[in-house]
């Protein structure tokens, strides 16, 4: 007898196959080719490159940013909408957003260079982040980009003698730590005052004073992020209502500011659950910024790519011991986000033979050899057999790049879809590519 707790009759239950593929768009069932992404058989996929393996909708992608920006013009808003590079830094994925016109949020020289090479302007490129390095401003002033988020006096310091040293002007927005709490995982939440990000909101007028003084330097505006997956419009509302009197008190100091950057951190419905609309996020903005003339800058992530991957995983075994665990071939060197927050996602099987299966509770594992590597507990899942496919939903953000080769298991393949079609945009990485660069010294011979 299985020792999962049945949900209480006040607990709201986990969302069905039908009730979680209904909610995505982007999926759906077909009683022979099984689950789809877009109009492309998952086991299509899985059939060619094997399992595990991430699929990407780029439809979806650029649905989400095309749903995004109407819901701000609707609202009166233009904002600047710079794709956070963050949650997913393929490049096919980005070479879908700068086709659109977005600009990308960067928080690392990796990730700027990725972004030049798929062909995002300078000018739309802004860096985040708390600990750039002096290499780092060296090559954003070089490049030119098109903004600095600079989240300390000592940064402050550093990039003004770099942008003299290079004869290149920074243009500068000082991100502001507003000190509120987004009601978000305690790993995510970055606008706190115990949070390493940001300026102290009592020290930021002071600050941007100085910065107008320093040489090489152009303030231009603030930023704030208060934290990812955000599901409640309340912490935006204090948080931008908060910038908003700083842009009214450094104005009657005398100061030029221009832009307001907004930050990202809109949640999606893991579970089916209630989350921000577009809409309402621009209806906050509105609120706080209508009559301010500021040019907005918003960094969406997860809100654009989260719904529009999956991971696609096989059934290993199923281990009965009074307990039912499905061992798949993913793990959480795939996919962290459960390790890491405790994260939640659907699962779905690819089957729509095994979707009708009669339900009954399953732990899903992976075969890392951490306790850790568990994808779900007590979960409903129906009868599973050994090499029969599941989907983990809701994948594309925070999903592949945070995969690491753990157990010297190599990194999966990654397939986008596109309407009916599909490629490989990544492959899979060999066991040999493992140790490609290592060396073992001649001492050890």
């Amino acid at each position: 007898m299985s020792s999962h707790p049945l949900p209480m009759p006040h607990e709201t239950p986990d969302p069905t196959v039908a009730e979680l593929i209904a909610a995505r768009p982007q999926l759906a069932m077909h009683a022979m080719d099984g689950l789809l992404l877009d109009g492309v058989p998952l086991n299509a996929i899985g059939d060619t490159l094997g399992t595990p393996v991430w699929v990407y909708s780029a439809a979806t992608m650029r649905m989400r940013l095309t749903d995004l920006s109407s819901a701000m013009r609707n609202a009166g808003l233009e904002p600047h909408i710079h794709y956070a590079v963050k949650a997913n830094d393929l490049l096919a994925v980005l070479r879908v957003f700068s086709g659109l016109g977005a600009g990308a949020d960067v928080v690392s020289e990796g990730e700027l260079l990725r972004a030049r090479h798929v062909g995002f302007p300078a000018d739309r490129i802004i860096f985040s982040g708390v600990g750039k390095s002096p290499g780092e401003l060296r090559l954003a002033l070089t490049e030119q980009i098109g903004q600095i988020n600079v989240e300390s006096a000592e940064e402050l310091d550093m990039l003004s003698a770099i942008a003299v040293s290079t004869g290149h002007a920074a243009r500068v927005a000082l991100r502001i730590n507003p000190d509120i709490d987004a009601g978000t995982h305690s790993k995510i939440s970055t606008g706190r005052a115990r949070d390493k990000f940001g300026i102290p909101y009592r020290d930021a007028a002071a600050l941007y004073a100085r910065a107008a003084d320093l040489p090489g330097l152009q303030p231009v505006g603030l930023a704030a992020h208060i934290g990812s997956q955000v599901v409640s419009v309340a912490p935006y509302r204090a948080a931008f209502e908060r910038l908003a009197s700083l842009v009214r008190d450094l104005r009657s100091a005398g100061h030029a500011v221009t832009t307001v950057d907004c930050g990202g951190g809109l949640g999606i419905p893991y579970r089916n659950q209630p989350t921000i609309s577009p809409a309402a996020l621009a209806g906050v903005l509105g609120h706080a910024f209508q009559n301010l003339d500021v040019g907005l800058i918003l960094e969406p992530g997860r809100w654009l790519v989260g719904p529009a991957g999956v991971l696609l995983t096989s059934v290993v075994l199923v281990k009965n011991t009074g307990h039912r665990f499905v061992v798949l071939d993913a793990a959480m060197n795939d996919l962290m986000r459960q390790a890491l927050y405790d994260a939640w996602h659907g699962i779905v099987p690819v089957s729509a033979v095994d979707a009708l299966g009669q339900l009954g509770p399953a732990d899903v594992v992976g075969p890392v050899c951490e306790t850790g590597d568990t994808f779900a507990r007590g979960r409903m899942l129906p009868p599973l057999v050994p090499n029969a496919r599941v989907a983990i939903l809701d994948a594309g953000a925070y999903g592949a790049v945070m995969s690491s080769t753990y157990n010297a298991r190599p990194l999966a393949a990654v397939a986008m879809v596109d309407g009916d079609r599909w490629d490989v945009v990544r492959a899979r990485q060999s066991h040999a590519a493992l140790w490609r660069d290592e060396r073992i010294p001649g001492w050890l011979a």
